[in-house]
C-alpha cells in the first residue's frame, strides 16, 4: 500500500535535511580552521636566524645601552622574549659557533683544544668541522625545509684536497651558502697594517730575516775585500737559506688578504679577494633573495653577520653618526641590516610563521682598534671580562631574543640560564623531526620555558671550557633560584691585553689555579667581583662538593676526538687553499651592480 506524505511529513524532512547540511558546514569549516591554524602556527615554521660577530651585550638598547641606537632589536625584543642569562659556549668564533651548529661542547667535536690556536686561522687550512657531526641544518634538510647560510661560516672549508669542501656549509646540511669561509680581521682591509694572524710570529721572522741578511751581506763584502778567507759556500748555502725563509714568509702572510677574504657562492669563488665595502650589503641582498624564492615553503636561514667584528666596514650613511666612534657606528649600521631582514619577513606576511632569533657568537673584544686609530670596542655591560679571555662572564654572556608573534608572548624577559647551544634542539623539534640517539646533545629545547609552560631552565649545569681544560662550572640547583659559579682557574691580569700578540692562552703563565675554586654567586654578584669564602657563606663546602660531583659525570660522558685545531691542521697548506683561477695566481670579483649603500 502506498504511503501518502502529509505536509507536515515533508516539512519535517526538509528541516532535517537542512539541519544535517549547516552541520556539515560548520563542521567542514571547523576541522578546516583547526588544519589552517596547526598549519600556520605548529607545523614546520621558517626559522631565521641573526647571528652577530663579537657584539657585546651591553651595545644593545634593550640591553641596558641607552646612548647606541639600535631600535630594530629592541623591536625584536618588544614583539618577543629576551634572555638575560643567555651563554655561548666559548668566547671565542669558532668553538662557539662549532657548538651552536651542533648542540654541543666544541671538546667533544674537537673544536676546541689547549694549544696557543683556537680558531680557524687560514681558509687553507685542513681543520673545521668534523664530517661526522650532525648540525641542525642537516636535520632540517632532511625534514623538507630549504636550507641556507648567508655570511661568515670560520668552520674550515678542505681535508685533504682544494676542491673535497669537507667542512664547507653544503656538506653540513645547508642547500646554500653565499658568504665568506673565513672571518673578517684586519688583513681583509686594503692598507690595513692590523694583521691578526700570528702577528707576533711575523715581527720575529721579520726580524730574523733583516739580522741574517745583513750578516749574510757584511761577510759576502768582506770576503770579496779579501778581509776574510771564508769560502764561498759557507755564504751560499746560508743566503740560500735565508732566501727561502723569507720566501715562505712573504708568500704566506705577504698575500693574506688573497688566500683568507674571499667570497664563495655555494662550492665557488666568486670574489678573491673580497671587497669589504660592498660585501655586508651584498649579504643582506642575498638574505633577501633567499627569503623571496622560499616565501611558499619552509625554510631555514642563517645570517651569520661580519658586523661588528673589527676592522669595521661602515658605509658613508652611518659614520659618525653614534657618540661611540667607529665602533658605534658599525653597531647603528648591524642594526639597519637587522631591520632589513625583519621587514622583508613581515612584509611577506610570513611574520606568524617564522621563528626569528637574534644573538651574538660570544662577548664584546673592549681593545678592538677603531678605523681612526682609537681603542674602541663592544661593551659586555656589568660583566667582568671581554671575547678571548677564559671563564669570566663578560667573554660568554651574550644578548638572546626570539620573536614569534601569535606563539610567542610579546615583551617577556627570561632570566633562566639557556645556551647558544639551545637553538639545536628547539628547531630541531619544531620541524617535527626526533634528535640523534648517538650521541649527546648538551642543549635543551628552550619552547617550554619561552611559552611559559615550565618557569626554571633544564640546564642544572652549564660547563666553561678554555681550549680543552675545565674553566669553570655554572650550577642553578633544581630547588632555588641562585646560580653559582666557580672558576678552577682565571686569566692573569697582566694578559688581559692579550689581544697585542692575538695570544688566549689556557694554561700555564697566562692563568692562575684555584683550590678551592673561587666561587661566586651569580644572583647576587653578577659581575663576579667578590668570591665567597667559608666565612661569607654558609654553604661553602656544600656547594663545592655538588659542583665536583657535576663535573665528575660530566667527564664520564666525555671520549677522546681528533683535535681539529691541533698544529697540523691549523696551518696553511698551499694545495687545501681555495682559489679563482690558477694557483697562486687567484682572482676574480663578482660585484652585484645593484649594491649601494642604505639609506637611512
Amino acid at each position: 500500500m502506498r504511503r501518502r506524505f502529509s505536509r507536515r511529513d515533508i516539512s519535517m524532512d526538509l528541516c532535517t535535511i537542512f539541519k544535517r547540511y549547516v552541520g556539515i558546514i560548520l563542521c567542514y569549516s571547523s576541522t578546516r580552521m583547526i588544519c589552517t591554524t596547526c598549519a600556520e602556527t605548529d607545523y614546520q615554521p621558517n626559522i631565521v636566524l641573526i647571528m652577530a660577530d663579537d657584539l657585546g651585550i651591553g651595545d644593545v638598547g634593550c640591553y641596558g645601552n641607552n646612548t647606541i641606537r639600535t631600535p630594530n632589536i629592541d623591536r625584536l625584543a618588544e614583539e618577543g622574549v629576551m634572555l638575560t642569562h643567555h651563554l655561548a659556549a666559548a668566547p671565542l668564533c669558532t668553538p662557539s659557533r662549532a657548538a651552536f651548529m651542533t648542540g654541543r661542547y666544541p671538546i667533544r667535536s674537537g673544536m676546541d683544544n689547549g694549544h696557543r690556536v683556537r680558531v680557524i686561522t687560514f681558509t687553507g687550512s685542513s681543520g673545521g668541522l668534523p664530517k661526522n657531526e650532525t648540525t641542525f641544518a642537516a636535520i632540517l634538510q632532511k625534514q623538507g625545509y630549504h636550507t641556507g647560510i648567508i655570511g661568515k661560516w670560520h668552520l674550515g672549508v678542505n681535508c685533504e684536497t682544494r676542491t673535497d669542501h669537507c667542512h664547507h656549509p653544503l656538506s653540513h646540511g645547508f642547500d646554500y651558502y653565499y658568504g665568506t669561509p673565513f672571518t673578517n680581521v684586519g688583513d681583509c682591509k686594503p692598507g690595513n697594517d692590523q694583521s691578526a694572524i700570528f702577528l707576533d710570529v711575523q715581527v720575529i721572522v721579520y726580524l730574523a730575516a733583516r739580522v741574517l741578511f745583513a750578516g749574510l751581506l757584511t761577510l759576502f763584502v768582506a770576503r770579496w775585500t779579501g778581509l776574510i778567507g771564508v769560502r764561498w759556500k759557507w755564504i751560499v748555502w746560508p743566503t740560500v737559506c735565508c732566501c727561502l725563509l723569507f720566501g715562505s714568509w712573504h708568500s704566506l702572510f705577504g698575500f693574506l688578504r688573497h688566500w683568507n677574504c674571499l667570497v664563495m657562492r655555494n662550492h665557488q669563488v666568486v670574489q678573491q679577494p673580497s671587497n669589504p665595502e660592498t660585501l655586508p650589503a651584498r649579504m643582506t641582498e642575498e638574505a633577501l633573495g633567499f627569503i623571496e624564492r622560499n616565501r611558499k615553503k619552509p625554510f631555514l636561514l642563517f645570517v651569520s653577520l661580519l658586523h661588528v667584528h673589527s676592522p669595521f666596514f661602515t658605509t658613508k650613511p652611518f659614520i659618525g653618526k653614534s657618540n661611540h666612534g667607529s665602533y658605534g657606528d658599525n653597531v647603528e649600521e648591524m642594526d639597519w641590516h637587522v631591520g632589513q631582514i625583519v621587514n622583508a619577513i613581515d612584509n611577506l606576511g610570513l611574520a606568524n610563521k617564522t621563528l626569528i632569533y637574534f644573538a651574538s657568537d660570544h662577548g664584546g673584544s673592549r681593545d678592538t682598534v677603531g678605523t681612526n686609530g682609537e681603542i674602541d670596542g663592544g661593551w659586555n655591560g656589568i660583566y667582568r671580562g671581554k671575547k678571548g679571555l677564559a671563564g669570566w662572564e663578560g667573554g660568554i654572556h651574550v644578548p638572546g631574543i626570539l620573536r614569534w608573534p601569535g606563539q610567542l608572548s610579546s615583551g617577556r624577559t627570561i632570566d633562566e640560564p639557556t645556551s647558544l647551544m639551545d637553538i639545536y634542539p628547539t628547531v630541531v623539534n619544531l620541524a617535527g623531526a626526533s634528535l640523534p640517539q648517538d650521541r649527546i646533545i648538551d642543549g635543551r629545547d628552550l619552547m617550554p620555558l619561552l611559552k611559559g609552560d615550565v618557569q626554571k631552565s633544564e640546564h642544572e649545569f652549564l660547563f666553561h671550557y678554555c681550549g680543552n681544560a675545565l674553566n669553570a662550572v655554572r650550577w642553578h640547583p633544581k630547588d632555588s633560584d641562585s646560580v653559582w659559579k666557580a672558576h678552577m682557574f682565571t686569566p692573569r691580569s697582566d694578559t688581559d691585553n692579550c689581544y697585542q700578540t692575538n695570544v688566549f692562552g689556557c694554561h700555564d703563565d697566562y692563568v692562575s689555579y684555584h683550590d678551592p675554586p673561587l666561587l661566586f654567586d651569580l644572583l647576587k654578584d653578577p659581575s663576579e667581583a667578590v668570591p665567597l669564602s667559608p666565612g661569607t657563606e654558609p654553604l661553602f663546602h656544600e656547594i663545592q662538593d655538588q659542583i665536583r660531583m657535576g663535573v665528575e659525570r660530566h667527564r664520564k660522558t666525555l671520549t677522546p676526538v681528533p683535535l681539529q685545531l691541533s698544529w697540523s691542521n691549523v696551518l696553511w697548506k698551499p694545495w687545501l687553499q681555495p682559489c679563482c683561477g690558477t694557483f697562486p695566481f687567484c682572482g676574480c670579483s663578482e660585484d652585484s651592480s645593484q649594491n649601494r649603500a642604505p639609506e637611512k
